[in-house]
């Protein structure tokens, strides 16, 4: 029996339901889109992360990771930010969110300042793909001109996210079927887990490796023999699960190629990145190649693969709204006095979060 295949295919029917399949070039997007209606947006936005900066190393990092869980469900329509409420099931309590996506309330701070500057103007899903780009410059990453113009969706859909998003133990063969069933090709999947050039993992993501790996009753064989101690130290086992790793071990808060290095000597974190060069015959190991020696292959690739995800599925012209609180469709919005607040912006404070 091949479980990929039936993987794949229940991936496709499931997008199919979604629309995924909707022709990519339905989106109307432009990069010109607010230039008369919030000529500041990205001035704003970027304010906002740069101060968050100076306290959470790690928030680029988490908001880019917001814009890629909220295109893999649905399509690029904010719904990873909407709140429980008598008609919607959150996405971020689903398994593959629930204790791991976080920045929700500098998104929270994001609107609060846009709705003060320019109110009822920038959806929240723009505010993700922004977000992602200036958090990805901020890092020493590449900028881009980015598309936009997308509309907030008033639904969310958990148990897509279950079976949409990518897990940290899937297998090669699965992260293709899962990048396949959104548009995105093996380039695109590599290209994107360069993002894990920046960035935390808790130990849940990992652990498993070090130990009794795949009921093995050893480590990883694909895991460095110094780095495994290292990881080991963090994450003793059966020991407290709350440490966290650096996901590039050589400069972790910087937006470069060395994940990709540290791939080639077996320092990948995840099992995930690790199997993208690992993986006997795998054609990803040539592309992990280039852009470890060619930095600038990499950054034009990733920029690329962010257009390209960043146009799934969008809601443009008089589909879904523009959400006053992105935790909140406009049907349930009061105004109150945490009006623009996420249900779930405190938790963003805690250190327990089981990914970047």
């Amino acid at each position: 029996m091949c479980i990929g295949c039936l993987h794949l295919v229940s991936l496709s029917l499931f997008n199919l339901m979604l629309g995924h399949t909707r022709d990519l070039s339905h989106a109307q997007l432009s990069s010109t889109y607010y230039d008369e209606t919030c000529p500041n947006v990205t001035s704003i936005i970027r304010g906002v992360i740069d101060n968050a900066l100076l306290s959470d190393p790690r928030i680029g990092a988490s908001l880019l990771r917001l814009h890629f869980h909220d295109c893999f469900v649905n399509g690029c329509d904010g719904s990873i930010l909407l709140n429980n409420s008598d008609t919607i099931e959150s996405e971020k309590e689903a398994a593959r969110n629930n204790n791991s996506v976080r920045g929700f309330g500098v998104v929270d701070d994001i609107k609060t300042a846009l709705e003060s500057a320019c109110p009822s103007i920038v959806s929240c899903a723009d505010i993700l793909t922004i977000a992602a780009e200036e958090s990805v410059s901020a890092a020493g990453g590449p900028s881009w001109t980015v598309l936009l113009g997308r509309r907030d969706g008033t639904t969310a859909n958990r148990t897509g996210a279950d079976i949409s998003l990518p897990s940290a133990v899937d297998t090669l063969d699965t992260l293709k079927e899962v990048f396949l069933a959104v548009g995105l090709n093996t380039t695109d999947l590599v290209s994107l887990s360069g993002a894990h050039t920046f960035g935390r993992a808790q130990c849940p993501t990992f652990s498993g490796r070090l130990y009794d790996f795949n009921s093995t009753g050893s480590p990883d064989d694909t895991l460095n023999s110094t780095y495994l101690e290292t990881l080991q130290g963090i994450c003793p086992q059966n020991g407290n699960e709350t440490g966290l790793a650096n996901l590039d071990l050589t400069t972790p808060d910087t937006f470069d190629n060395n994940y990709f290095s540290n791939l080639q000597l077996e320092n990948g974190l995840l099992q995930t990145d690790q199997e993208l060069f690992s993986t006997t015959g795998a054609d990803t190991i040539d592309i992990v190649n280039s852009f470890s020696s060619d930095q600038s292959a990499f950054f034009a690739s990733f920029v690329e693969s962010m257009l390209k995800m960043g146009n799934i599925s969008v809601l443009t012209g008089s589909e879904g709204e523009v959400r006053l609180n992105c935790g909140i469709v406009n049907a349930d919005s009061s105004r109150s006095e945490s009006f623009l607040h996420s249900s779930t912006e405190t938790r963003d404070n805690t250190e327990y979060k089981s990914a970047i």
